[in-house]
């Protein structure tokens, strides 16, 4: 995570100010009760509770005063917020910043870290960005413990735990490697686009491992790693061998210039190195690598540490947001949001093994009712048809379309009176439009046209969309592609529409349900 480029706060607050007339809050994604809110931190579950750890400025709905808000849920959906857990901090005339990290259970207490009778101590590795007045002097690796469960830290006394003498050295991301009953540590030293690995037997100690990089997108810093192991679909779970492999995530440049995403590497990890596998997918074009998500909104996403059996599938979590425009939203008194935790999993194909993502299968419980509108069917030829007004703009649409002989064919959501997003399928392309979207002129950057390259599968393109106010989450062919972005329509920019132009299509299975609030 770095410090993005800003406008003065008192620009930004009054522009926010302007614009918050409509209101923005989605429903059933995560957002702050107020404030700005960047990656996701400290992903853990524990004691029942799925824990959420983000960026937070405490102070004002602008990036700054980097720390961790704290949030937990039993269901991750529906969220009680709790107080800031790790605040910045200041020691005579330096500060140090919480910035991203992760978190991990050290059961019974068995490195000791926290106070003797700790049934489980609650771990937690961030980088501490150090400045003195607008110096920027250090990013290192710190540690914290809890032993009430991740409410309150207490900072380890001989922090850090890894310095390398850098400035551009970050996001540590720890997980138990079982076969060595070891932790690693996976980083980015961010301006040289590599991944460094570190092992410890105790969480204190830390011994260098290996690198990975520079490879893939190299146009941005590189950011969040998370090395996972993954099951591939229809083989068995999470055992060694041919049924999983290990993929590394890494944040960075976006197949359009000039913006942030994530890329992902399929690979093995041997407890030292992590080297390509010869499934890892090759590049759709050649400035074009393994995209996470084909929208501009997903970032930083992180895998959830500890998960309990009845979850068999890595879970992540990202920001729905982009440093391109980030401060200048045009929302009050949040900035930031959270996607729905996806389900990871490898597909084998004629490329490779593809990174497929689904929302967990407990969104559904936010369905309201018990059938929605629909299913039904219908065949479009160079025309539209609405057939749905759900003027709170939160809902989960599904569909599958029929290409046809269409030239284009698609769906219009969050439809006004000179407004709309635009979802089409053209030309193998499955696009999202939000250049008339509501109010997109609060950046010069922030209108644009999202493309993800999609192959009809026996001739059918499987959509699930989720509206959620601002946010529109798409999952394609049952995930294999996902489309994450923002969107800012206008209170009258409800509407919802099928459409056809150049030929005919059909559209199979259309079903609406409103959804829950989820964010009470």
């Amino acid at each position: 995570m770095k410090r993005p480029c800003l406008l003065p706060f008192a620009v930004l607050y009054l522009a926010a100010l302007t614009a918050s007339s409509q209101d923005y809050r989605p429903r059933y994604h995560f957002t702050p009760p107020q404030n700005w809110i960047n990656d996701p931190n400290g992903l853990v579950y524990h004691d029942g509770q799925y824990h959420l750890f983000y960026q937070h400025n405490p102070f004002a709905n602008q990036w700054g005063h980097m720390s961790w808000g704290h949030a937990v849920s039993t269901d991750l959906l529906r969220w009680e917020h709790l107080p800031v857990a790790i605040p910045e901090f200041t020691e005579g005339d330096k500060t140090t910043a919480i910035f991203s990290g992760s978190a991990v259970i050290d059961a019974g207490n068995r490195r000791g870290l926290c106070p003797p009778g700790t049934k489980n101590c609650f771990v937690a590795v961030y980088t501490g960005n150090v400045t003195q007045g607008d110096r920027h002097l250090a990013q290192y690796q710190n540690l914290a413990f809890s032993a009430d469960g991740g409410r309150t830290f207490t900072q380890y006394a001989k922090n850090p735990i890894v310095d390398i003498g850098s400035k551009e050295f970050r996001d540590p991301n720890v997980f138990w490697y079982e076969p060595e009953q070891k932790w690693v540590m996976a980083t980015v030293k961010a301006i040289e686009h590599r991944a460094a690995f570190y092992e410890s037997a105790d969480l204190k100690t830390w011994r260098f491992l290996s690198h990975f990089g520079p490879t893939g997108d190299t146009t941005k810093v590189w950011e969040c790693p998370a090395l996972v192991r993954v099951p591939i679909q229809n083989e068995s779970g999470r055992s060694s061998g041919n049924q999983s492999r290990w993929v590394l995530f890494i944040s960075a440049g976006h197949p359009q210039p000039g913006y942030v995403g994530m890329q992902y590497f399929v690979g093995d990890f041997d407890g030292t190195t992590f080297r390509l596998a010869p499934e890892n997918p090759k590049p759709i074009a050649p400035a074009v690598t393994n995209v996470v998500d084909w929208g501009k909104d997903y970032y930083a996403a992180i895998q959830f540490n500890h998960l309990p059996a009845s979850q068999p599938n890595p879970i992540m979590v990202g920001w729905t947001n982009n440093w391109a425009y980030a401060g200048s939203l045009p929302t009050t008194p949040f900035k930031g949001a959270m996607s729905l935790p996806r389900q990871i999993s490898l597909k084998r194909t004629a490329e490779g093994l593809v990174l497929v993502q689904q929302p967990i299968a407990g969104v559904e419980s936010l369905r309201e009712g018990s059938g929605g509108n629909g299913p039904f069917r219908i065949t479009l030829s160079n025309k539209s048809q609405s057939f749905e007004n759900q003027p709170d703009n939160t809902y989960e649409l599904t569909l599958d379309i029929v290409p046809g002989t269409a030239k284009e064919a698609g769906v219009r959501i969050a439809k006004g009176k000179n407004q709309e997003t635009v979802l089409r399928y053209a030309d193998g392309k499955l696009q999202l439009d939000r250049r008339r979207s509501g109010n997109v002129g609060f950046h010069k950057t922030f209108p644009s046209v999202e493309e993800a390259p999609v192959t009809p599968q026996n001739g059918v393109i499987r959509l699930r969309i989720f509206v959620d106010k601002s946010i529109v989450e798409v999952f394609a062919n049952d995930g294999e592609r996902v489309i994450t972005n923002q969107i800012f329509p206008g209170e009258a920019a409800g509407g919802i529409e099928l459409f056809a132009e150049g030929g005919t299509a059909e559209f199979r299975n259309v079903t609406v349900w409103p959804m829950k609030n989820a964010m009470k």
